[in-house]
């Protein structure tokens, strides 16, 4: 079911203001601004495509309720999970901005969802009426973009950091909270996928680790035990 912004909630809106896309406006102008750029709300059952490897790009996404994987297949037929989205968080954003006929890439619904589609053509000229608002999410935009480009760049450096000790010994450092305490948002899979790893192999090297002690390991917890020898290993 496709719908206008117009059958928008209030409790939708306040979830789309928490969106870093949207930072600095109002609800009155975040409702403005959808209008304006005639998004469309809509509503996928589990596992409906949102958009396909070979679709066109047309829009930014927005999700408001539920759970959505981007994939990618391999040539003999496995799924590969490239990002798992979560509920005010945007996807799509850099195919807005690329010169490419498809996504290479498709989504999905994890579960029933709600998603948010903003034509990409907003986001590349402000319209007639010239208002803030718009200037706003556009420079927000830019902001997202430039986000991204920092996390994959420090990506690259995490995965050609050498072995795999020194790969999870510069992720604890980069995210550590006072030198001691690191909270991994990811389970022991998606870190895994993370480093390029197996499952194994990461379980292994982080026993290791304990063994040694350097670090101690709580579920989705990491304390430093000993920073300054983890540091210096780099």
């Amino acid at each position: 079911m496709q719908a206008g912004v117009n059958s928008m909630g209030v409790e939708m809106t306040e979830i789309i203001k928490n969106n870093i896309l949207f930072k600095g406006l109002t609800r009155e102008e975040i409702e403005m601004c959808l209008r304006c750029s005639n998004a469309k709300m809509k509503e996928y059952e589990k596992n409906q495509i949102i958009f396909g490897q070979t679709d066109p790009p047309k829009a930014l996404y927005v999700l408001l309720q539920g759970s959505v994987a981007v994939c990618k297949d391999t040539p003999d037929g496995r799924r590969y999970i490239v990002a798992n989205i979560e509920e005010k968080d945007i996807f799509g954003e850099v195919y807005v901005f690329l010169n490419k006929a498809d996504y290479n890439y498709y989504a999905l619904a994890n579960t029933d969802s709600t998603v948010l589609a903003i034509p990409k053509e907003y986001f590349f000229s402000t319209c007639d009426k010239a208002c803030n608002a718009h200037s706003v999410i556009i420079r927000n935009m830019l902001g997202i973009l430039a986000q991204k480009a920092y996390f994959l760049n420090n990506k690259v450096q995490l995965l050609t950091s050498g072995s795999l000790r020194r790969k999870i010994t510069k992720y604890l450092l980069e995210n550590c909270n006072n030198k001691k305490y690191v909270r991994l948002n990811m389970n022991r899979e998606q870190f895994s996928a993370y480093l390029n790893v197996t499952r194994p192999s990461l379980s292994r090297e982080l026993i290791k680790m304990q063994e040694d002690g350097l670090i101690e390991v709580d579920r989705d917890m990491v304390r430093i035990m000993d920073f300054d020898t983890l540091a210096s290993s780099l």
